[in-house]
């Protein structure tokens, strides 16, 4: 279980796992709500009619991460499930892909990354 998320894409690590046939467990796929105003985000969003957390959970499902997204909101938690009626096309996907900033929430992991 690591934090994932396209703005910490760690292209290797998923690499690795999917050619060892381990499941990658992410956490804080919102990132903790920090980058749900991102402009990109928000536009690749709107492409879809979506929100930019059910953004931020489909492009992890689809990469094939197990996804944690963590909230007490009923309406937030409902939205979050809401992922499975639409698909991120490859010039989108790609452009999530795209938005890594080395964004570590998780200070130890930051530390780490020097």
């Amino acid at each position: 279980q690591v934090e994932f998320n396209p703005f910490l894409f760690r292209r290797d690590l998923l690499t690795y796992c999917q050619d060892h046939g381990i499941v990658l467990e992410g956490y804080s796929p919102l990132t903790r709500g920090d980058r749900l105003h991102d402009p990109r985000l928000v536009a690749i969003a709107r492409h879809y009619h979506k929100s930019p957390a059910q953004i931020l959970i489909r492009w992890a499902l689809q990469l094939g991460v197990v996804t944690i997204p963590k909230s007490s909101h009923p309406e937030r938690i409902r939205e979050n499930a809401d992922v499975f009626d639409f698909h991120i096309d490859d010039a989108d996907l790609h452009a999530l892909n795209h938005l890594d900033e080395r964004f570590y929430l998780d200070e130890t992991w930051r530390r780490e990354a020097g």
